[in-house]
This record gives structure tokens, C-alpha cells and sequence, in this order.
């Protein structure tokens, strides 16, 4: 179909796309573990792949896309018992956090978001399998456990040789396992974990490790054998790493073919994340900042690169959507399809097919706001529009966007007493006293508000 290029981490070279099937794409992101409210880390994750489905979906494919939800875990556990609360009633009030959050952003709900205690059969199944093929084992605490050195291609995604990770020590030392490097895949019960913890098994009660419950629900959902999976720079290893042997060890066949990772999001250098608690929540941000210009600001950098978290950025992203949205506030775009033949389009797609730059690809909207701003073109704004909605931007009303206040911003000052200042300053203008007209105008600046004087004697306004 197109000339789509992505950046296989598998490979560690950028490779032509081409699906198993032709037109069609089966697309698996691994989700969030629902303990807590999503950061800002998460929304990186959210956005990117929601702009690679979108876009994927631009070029006439047929996507499947699916990103699950971890449900069970210790630190799901750990903190239901610390909440008196039960772990059902505490995944789902996050889930529904997660929800609200991703939709302040624009994220479209995946075609499919399964929860991992919904698929505990399958992942036993998968478990079975690995025994009867010689890659699991049943330990003397009760653990079921990978033998990685079973699995000749171990490390292939990360790059790190057995010698390199036994030498590192990265796995905690257990006396039950029968090699450090190994991991869990089915966690027998502890007798003081509440319940809703466990599940009965072959293997006595327990519940599945984190590496499989992916493994097992993609597979179910897309095949065993699928064409793009994707996540956040951190799970490359181990959770990919694991993912691909603990599925080849069971079905004997190539798992995924394209692996995507977003880079992290830093703060001062250091990548965000709860456990350094340097981080900031979604909702704590969208408090701050209108979601659109988070989104932006993390849409317009390339997903592969780290990420720097500041309010610095933050403004120069408002200031950058504030541009793109002007440019369409005075021309109503033609409701004619988005023709990519044209200059701009054309140099749009081309830099989304190599994989999925952004940074240039916000720099050719820029571009056509100019010009839409100096011609008032009406099918030029509608490439405008109609290529920003393959980012998800772009989607609202432009005065809705310009007038709207950012959190703190809309205290300040709101809509009636920035009409009724605007109605004081037109009856100064018309009495002649310019020196109060400038003044309040002066005022409504102070106060985060530009006024604009159209023909006619209108005058228009938005936040700054």
C-alpha cells in the first residue's frame, strides 16, 4: 500500500513495513498496571500509539489494535491491603482514571482492551505448553518458572548476552529457581494475600507473572504470529524480551515482526517514573495546561527521543498550538476530502512514512498555517485541519480553543468580565478617552487576554 518505514527495534534499523496480510494490520501495546493515576510518562505512551493507529488507519489499513490492562499484580495487591479496599474495587476506579485521563488527551479507546484476569485459562494453557516443551518448570516454592538459557535467541531484542545479565546480577537471587536469570510465569499463593489474588491451577494457587499475561492475551486476540508490538522504551527488557521467549518456547513460531518503543519522558536529565517519584500525573497537569497543548507537546517530538518534561516547554507548546489555531480562525475550511496530492500533504506523508516523524511533519502545518493566514484559502485550511486530525489535533472550534482558559488562567478573569471589560472599552473609545481604552486593554493583558480589533468595530479576544 505505502511506503511506510518503521524503526524495528528487532532489527535496530529502520525497515519497510509490510503486514502479514495485505491492507490489514494487527497491532498489540502493552497498557498500564491500574494502581494509581497515569502520569505523564503514560500519556507519552497513550499518545504515541494512538497517533501510529491514526495513522496507520490514514493510509487505508485495517487496523486490530489492542492494549490491555494488568489487573493483577503485587503492586495492585500491596495496595488494595494498604487501602482496606478490595483489588477489584481499586482496579477499577484507576481504570476509569485511565479512561478520563486518555480522553481528556484524544486517545482513542483501542479496538480491543482486555483485562488480564479476564484471560487466566489462556495463560495457564500457555504455561502448559512451555512445560511440556521443556522451557517451564515447577520450583520447590511453588513457583512456576522460565528456563531462559532454554531459549537460544534470549536477548535478541535487547542486545544483552546471558553472560552479560548473569554477570550483572539483574534478576534478585531465589535459592528456588534453578538459574538466577529465570522468571516467574505462575506465582504460587501466599497464605496472607486477600482475596481476589489467586486462582486455582495444576500448579496449586496462584496467579500469573506479568511477562505472560501479554503474551497470552495477544496471541488470543491477534494470532500467534502478528505484525507490530509496542511500548515504552523501559519494557524492551525484560518484559519484551520475555514476551518473545516465553511465546516462541510455546508456539515454535516467529511472535511479532516489528517492535516499536517510545522514548522516556525526563525531568532534569532523569527519566520520570513513580519509583524515583519524580513524576506528575496526568490530571495534575490537564489542571494546568489545556490537554490539547499536552498533547501537542508531546506529538510534535519524535517518538524515539527522550522527552523533556518542563512548564518552559509546556508554554512554548501552547504558544505553537495558539499559532496553528489562529490561522483558522478567520477562514471556515471547505468540507472537500483532504487531497494529498498537494505540496503540503504530500510532504506531510512522506514524513510520517519515515517512521512517524512528527517534528517534521508539525513543521509542514506551520508552513500551511502561513500561508492559510496570508491567503485565507479556504481548501488550504481544510489540508490544515484535515492533516492535523491524523495527530489528533486541531478538532475544535477555534475561538473555543483561543477563548478557553488554561486552569488557573480562567480564575483570573472569565468570559462575562472580559465581555463586559471589552463593552467598558468600546464606550471609552467611542467618548474619545484612548487613555482609558489603552488601559483596559492593558488591564485584560495583565490578566492573560489579547484583544484583537476587527473591521466593523468588532473586537475579538483570546488567552495568552
Amino acid at each position: 500500500m505505502e511506503s511506510l518505514r518503521i524503526y524495528n527495534t528487532l532489527a535496530r534499523e529502520k525497515q519497510l513495513f509490510e503486514p502479514r496480510r495485505a491492507g490489514e494490520v494487527r497491532m498489540y501495546v502493552c497498557g498500564i498496571t491500574v494502581y494509581d493515576y497515569c502520569h505523564i510518562g503514560h500519556a507519552r505512551m497513550l499518545i504515541v500509539f494512538d497517533v501510529v493507529q491514526r495513522w496507520l488507519r490514514a493510509l487505508g489499513y485495517q487496523v486490530t489494535y489492542v492494549r490491555n490492562i494488568t489487573d493483577i499484580d503485587d503492586k495492585i495487591i500491596r495496595r488494595a491491603v494498604e487501602n482496606g479496599e478490595t483489588i477489584k474495587a481499586l482496579t477499577d476506579r484507576f481504570i476509569a482514571a485511565m479512561h478520563a485521563d486518555a480522553d481528556a488527551l484524544g486517545v482513542a479507546r483501542p479496538d480491543i482492551e482486555p483485562r488480564a484476569t479476564a484471560y487466566i485459562p489462556q495463560m495457564l494453557g500457555m504455561i502448559e505448553k512451555l512445560e511440556a516443551n521443556g522451557y517451564a518448570y515447577q520450583a520447590t516454592d511453588g513457583d512456576v518458572n522460565y528456563a531462559v538459557r532454554k531459549f537460544a535467541r534470549y536477548g535478541a531484542l535487547s542486545g544483552k548476552s546471558l553472560e552479560d545479565l548473569r554477570a550483572g546480577e539483574r534478576v534478585a537471587a531465589n535459592e528456588a529457581k534453578e538459574d538466577p536469570l529465570d522468571f516467574v510465569l505462575w506465582k504460587r499463593a501466599k497464605a496472607d494475600e486477600p482475596a481476589g489474588a489467586s486462582w486455582e491451577s495444576k500448579y496449586g494457587p496462584g496467579r500469573p507473572g506479568w511477562h505472560i499475561e501479554c503474551s497470552a492475551m495477544s496471541c488470543v486476540l491477534l494470532g500467534e504470529h502478528f505484525d507490530l508490538h509496542g511500548g515504552g522504551q523501559d519494557l524492551q527488557f525484560p518484559h519484551h524480551e520475555n514476551e518473545i521467549a516465553q511465546t516462541e518456547g510455546a508456539t515454535g513460531e516467529t511472535f511479532v515482526d516489528y517492535w516499536m518503543h517510545n522514548g522516556f519522558v525526563q525531568i532534569d536529565n532523569e527519566k520520570m517514573s513513580k519509583s524515583l517519584g519524580n513524576f506528575f500525573t496526568i490530571r495534575e497537569v490537564i489542571a494546568k495546561y489545556d490537554p490539547e497543548v499536552v498533547r501537542f507537546f508531546i506529538a510534535r517530538a519524535h517518538y524515539r527521543s527522550p522527552l523533556n518534561y518542563s512548564d518552559v516547554h509546556l508554554d512554548d507548546a501552547r504558544a505553537a498550538l495558539t499559532r496553528l489555531y489562529t490561522a483558522l480562525k478567520d477562514v471556515s475550511p471547505d468540507d472537500g476530502a483532504l487531497d494529498w496530492s498537494e505540496d503540503h500533504a504530500a510532504r506531510f506523508r512522506a514524513a510520517m512514512n519515515d517512521d512517524f516523524n512528527t517534528p517534521v511533519a508539525v513543521a509542514v502545518l506551520f508552513e500551511l498555517a502561513n500561508v492559510v493566514n496570508r491567503t485565507q484559502d479556504r481548501l488550504l485550511a481544510r489540508q490544515l485541519r484535515a492533516l492535523a486530525a491524523t495527530l489528533g489535533l486541531l478538532g475544535r472550534e477555534p475561538r473555543a480553543f483561543l477563548q478557553q482558559g488554561a486552569g488557573d488562567i480562567a480564575v483570573v478573569i472569565d468570559e462575562a468580565a472580559i465581555e463586559q471589560k471589552i463593552a467598558e472599552r468600546a464606550a471609552a473609545k467611542r467618548a474619545k478617552n484612548y487613555a482609558e481604552a489603552d488601559r483596559i486593554r492593558a488591564e485584560l493583558l495583565e490578566a492573560g487576554v489579547a484583544l484583537e480589533d476587527k473591521p466593523g468595530g468588532l473586537t475579538e479576544w483570546r488567552r495568552v
